[in-house]
C-alpha cells in the first residue's frame, strides 16, 4: 500500500496510534526493526512508505515524529535502527519540527535520488547551517510553520533572504554561497511539492544577490597529446593509468584506488568497472578500450601477497597509491612527452577531459551516421530517427562503437 492511501489527515490521533500498532510495529518487526529498542528513524519511516506521518502530525495534531512516538505511543527516546551519523549529528537546532522536515527531506534525497553519502552530508551541513542562523535571526521557529499561509509569504521571503545576508557576509566565494541558496531552495521546493507548503520563500532569490560562478577551468589534453603522453608511458602500470583517465573517463581518486574486484570482465561488449560509491551515488564504467593492458597488469601483480588494488603501495595506509600521485605520474608523462596544454604541464583532471570531449565527438558520428537512414526514413533529422527508430539498447550500442572508434584512433 503506498503513502497515499493510508488517508493519513482523516486520521484522529488514537487512529493514528492504532496505526502505529497495526501497520508501522508489524513492519518494523519484518524489517528486524525492533520496536522495544526505541522508536523508528525518518529515514526508516520514508523508506517504508509513512512518510506521511510527519506531515499529519504537524498540520493536525501539532506533533512531532518524536513526540508522537514518545508521548503518545510510549518507546523510548532511541531510534537504534536510524542512520548512526544522522542520529548522533549535533544540529545546534531548538526546533524538533524544523530538524524533523530536514530529516525526511534528507531520507527521501538518499533513498530515491541516490546520492552519495558525502552529498547527503554536506546538504545536511548547510541546511543545519541555514536553520541556525534563521533561529539566531527569528526564534526558534519551524521553518515550515509559514509555507501554508500564502498571507504570511512577504515576511516570510524576508526572513529567509536576512538569513543569506548573514551568510553573504561568511561565506567567501559566491560559489559556496550558492551551494548554499540551492540546496535550501530544494529544500523549500520539496516542501511544496511533497509536503503541502504553497510557496518557496526563496524563488527569485537568485535575482537580488547576483551571484555568480567564475567559468570553470576546462582545459583539457586534445587527441594529439593524449596520444603523445600514451606513447610516453614506457610501462603497463604507467599505460593503464592513463587509460582509465583518458579511455575510462575515471577520477584521480577512483584510479589510485581501482581494485580487480571493481572489474567485470565477460569477454565481449559487456566490460565495466562497477562503483558501490561515485560522487552522484553508485553506478558503471563501460570499458570500451584496455581490456588488454588491464589483464597484463593483474597478471604483472598476480601473487599470493597481492591485495588486489592495481595501483598498490606499500607505505600507505590503504594500500593503495594516493590521488595526488595519480597526478604526479601523469604530470610526469605529459612533460617527457614535451606535451602542454596553454603553456602548462597537463594534470590528470585534464587527461580526463579528454573523455568527455572524445565521447561528445563520438556521439557526433554516431548522428552523423543515421544520416542515411534518415533519408531512407523521409525524416527531417537524425534526433528525430534517434527518438523515434531506435531502442535505447540500439542507440548505446551505435555509441559505443563509435566511441570505441574513437579511443583506438588514439591509444590504439
Amino acid at each position: 500500500m503506498t503513502g497515499s492511501q493510508y488517508q493519513w489527515a482523516r486520521k484522529s490521533l488514537s487512529e493514528l496510534v492504532d496505526f502505529y500498532y497495526t501497520k508501522i510495529r508489524p513492519a518494523m518487526q519484518e524489517d528486524d526493526y525492533n520496536p522495544k529498542h526505541g522508536r523508528p528513524s525518518y529515514e526508516w519511516l520514508a523508506a517504508n512508505g509513512f512518510s506521511g506521518l510527519s506531515y499529519t502530525l504537524r498540520e493536525h495534531h501539532d506533533l512531532t515524529v518524536k513526540e508522537f512516538f514518545v508521548d503518545e505511543v510510549g518507546l523510548d527516546d532511541e531510534n537504534p535502527g536510524g542512520n548512526n551519523e544522522e542520529s548522533g549529528y549535533d544540529w545546534g537546532v531548538r526546533s524538533d519540527e524544523t530538524i524533523e522536515a530536514i530529516q525526511t527531506y534528507l531520507s527521501t534525497q538518499r533513498n530515491r535520488g541516490e546520492l552519495a553519502p558525502s552529498t547527503v552530508v554536506s546538504r545536511r551541513s548547510r541546511l543545519a547551517e541555514y536553520a541556525r542562523i534563521y533561529e539566531q535571526l527569528h526564534g526558534p521557529h519551524n521553518l515550515t510553520r509559514n509555507l501554508n499561509d500564502i498571507d504570511e509569504r512577504p515576511v516570510e521571503n524576508d526572513r529567509c533572504m536576512e538569513v543569506f545576508d548573514v551568510l553573504k557576509d561568511r561565506l567567501s566565494t559566491d560559489q559556496s554561497r550558492l551551494k548554499y541558496l540551492g540546496d535550501v531552495q530544494q529544500f523549500y521546493d520539496h516542501q511544496v511539492r511533497f509536503e503541502g507548503a504553497k510557496y518557496n520563500p526563496l524563488d527569485g532569490a537568485n535575482d537580488q544577490f547576483r551571484w555568480e560562478i567564475d567559468t570553470p577551468d576546462n582545459k583539457t589534453v586534445d587527441a594529439d597529446g593524449m596520444r603523445a603522453i600514451y606513447e610516453a608511458a614506457d610501462s603497463i602500470d604507467s599505460q593503464l593509468l592513463v587509460l582509465a583517465l583518458g579511455a575510462w573517463g575515471l577520477r584521480p581518486n577512483e584510479v589510485a584506488s581501482l581494485s580487480i574486484d571493481q572489474f567485470v570482465l565477460t569477454d565481449d561488449a559487456d566490460n565495466r568497472i562497477v562503483f558501490e560509491q561515485r560522487k552522484n551515488g553508485p553506478g558503471e564504467v563501460a570499458l570500451l578500450f584496455g581490456v588488454d593492458v588491464l589483464n597484463q597488469r593483474i597478471v604483472d601483480l598476480d601473487g599470493p601477497n597481492w591485495d588486489g588494488y592495481l595501483f598498490p603501495s606499500s607505505r600507505s595506509s590503504t594500500g593503495h597509491i594516493a590521488p595526488q600521485t595519480v597526478n604526479d605520474r601523469f604530470k610526469r608523462l605529459g612533460e617527457a612527452a614535451g606535451v602542454a596544454v596553454e603553456g602548462q604541464t597537463p594534470t590528470a583532471k585534464m587527461g580526463r577531459r579528454f573523455w568527455y570531449t572524445t565521447y561528445n565527438d563520438a556521439v557526433k558520428q554516431m548522428m552523423e551516421g543515421l544520416e542515411g537512414i534518415a533519408a531512407d526514413q523521409g525524416s527531417a533529422s537524425t534526433e528525430i530517427v534517434s527518438q523515434n527508430y531506435l531502442s535505447e539498447a540500439e542507440k548505446r550500442r551505435y555509441r559505443r562503437e563509435s566511441m570505441r572508434n574513437e579511443l583506438s584512433g588514439v591509444f590504439g
